[in-house]
């Protein structure tokens, strides 16, 4: 057996005195959906709900194997991190300074506090992560702490190997393929080299969210490299660039096997597995399951493991996942009508729309003319095609409008 092989079978072994493995589940629902044999290995099961505590379980624990009087580490989250980091300190009884932005949400900081106790300091740093980054290595620097990295550490990726470590067990066989979501990329580098090691031909697809592609752009490029936007409404895997240390693993993927996925399309999923499976995902955890759709011609017929890496949704985000779903799937739209300023007007539009068309939002922006108002309205349908048959309507009526649905400037400002 490879060295490496070796090292993650002790790891997921010693893992075992923090958590048990996580199910690898298959899914009936899916498998029938896209004629496959699907498994879902739930790290979102996990006591923290998420696969970030092994990273910091292994991290930590060969740190104190190598210095026993190293008893303070520091992190800089706002999530998944924070919380694997918190757990871990309480397990090994060290001391832990975790900061955070202070735009993070109070949720967070209670979850994060409540796994590591008495064990950790949350210190609100910040208003972007870039600052609290900073904090937190300016005072690893000052007071002689160790810091845990969310996935640029070799340690890190070996904690997170052990997924692929249990995933090979529990299956009994090599799967087909593996699906990952991308992040810094500690995962997918620590699944990779596992599956390398054990010389599986288990076919690995990576996928990250369309706004923060950060592994297709380093491959690309040929190197890791700084994504100048980033889309951060999938928060656990919106990083701007790939580690370095995971890159090096990473740099000889095919960026054929590197998906990205749009995230009003991840909010369709999150939906799904929610409403008819009853499982929760958050953003980055729904990534795996979102590229299935993707992949529908190339798996039909294969046993294929989904990473489903987080189950930390916050459901006062439900109202704008439903909001992205619908528009994604075109059953949702805004736009600005052009309303005449005369009695019957709005009565007239009115009987324009269909026995399913509801509106959904109604308000006067601004008088554009004597005679004329505009107009800001939702309307939520049953099928898609009714807003061809809606919009028709309207032009026969002589009714000027503009679609602002995925105008994202818009959008910021009215919606």
């Amino acid at each position: 057996m490879d060295d490496f092989a070796v090292r993650i079978a002790q790891v997921t072994q010693a893992m075992r005195d923090l958590f048990p493995q996580t199910p690898l589940l298959r899914n009936d629902h899916l498998s029938a959906r896209f004629s496959a044999d699907i498994w879902l290995k739930r790290e979102d099961l996990t006591p923290v709900r998420s696969y970030k505590i092994r990273g910091a379980f292994n991290a930590m624990r060969r740190v104190l194997h190598a210095n026993s009087q190293q008893q303070r580490f520091v992190c800089a989250s706002a999530g998944n991190h924070a919380q694997g980091v918190a757990f871990v300190c309480r397990h090994f009884d060290v001391q832990g300074v975790i900061f955070m932005p202070v735009t993070t949400p109070q949720q967070k900081i209670n979850k994060t506090r409540i796994f590591g106790g008495d064990n950790i300091e949350i210190r609100l740093t910040g208003d972007y992560f870039d600052d609290t980054l900073a904090a937190a290595q300016a005072y690893c620097s000052s007071e002689g702490a160790h810091f845990l990295s969310p996935f640029d550490d070799e340690d890190v990726i070996e904690g997170q190997a052990s997924v692929a470590a249990e995933i090979l067990e529990q299956l009994g066989h090599d799967p087909d393929m593996v699906i990952l979501p991308v992040g810094g990329g500690g995962l997918s580098a620590g699944v990779k080299k596992y599956l390398g090691a054990q010389g599986s031909a288990t076919r690995i697809k990576y996928v990250e969210p369309k706004g923060g592609a950060s592994l297709a752009a380093a491959l690309l490029a040929g190197h890791p490299v700084t994504l100048a936007r980033v889309d951060n409404f999938v928060d656990g895997a919106a990083v701007a660039k790939i580690g370095d240390t995971t890159f090096k693993v990473l740099a000889d993927v095919d960026s054929a096997d590197v998906l990205a996925a749009p995230e009003d399309r991840i909010c369709t999923t999150i939906l799904e597995m929610l409403n008819i499976e009853g499982v929760v995902l958050e953003p980055a955890g729904a990534l795996s399951v979102d590229a299935l759709g993707d992949l529908a011609d190339e798996i039909r017929g294969k046993t294929v493991v989904c990473v489903t890496s987080g189950g930390n949704f916050d459901f006062e985000r439900l109202p704008e996942v439903k909001e992205r779903a619908q528009r994604y799937l075109g059953v949702k739209k805004y736009f600005i009508l052009r309303m005449p300023q005369r009695p019957g007007a709005l009565k007239d539009f009115l009987g324009l729309l269909g026995p399913d068309d509801d509106i959904s939002r109604f308000e006067y922006l601004k008088k554009s003319a004597r005679n004329f108002g505009s107009v800001l309205i939702g309307i939520e349908t049953s099928r898609a095609s009714n807003f061809h048959e809606l919009f028709a309507r309207l032009d026969e009526a002589g009714f000027a409008y503009r679609d602002i649905t995925l105008d994202e400037t818009m959008a910021e400002f009215i919606l």
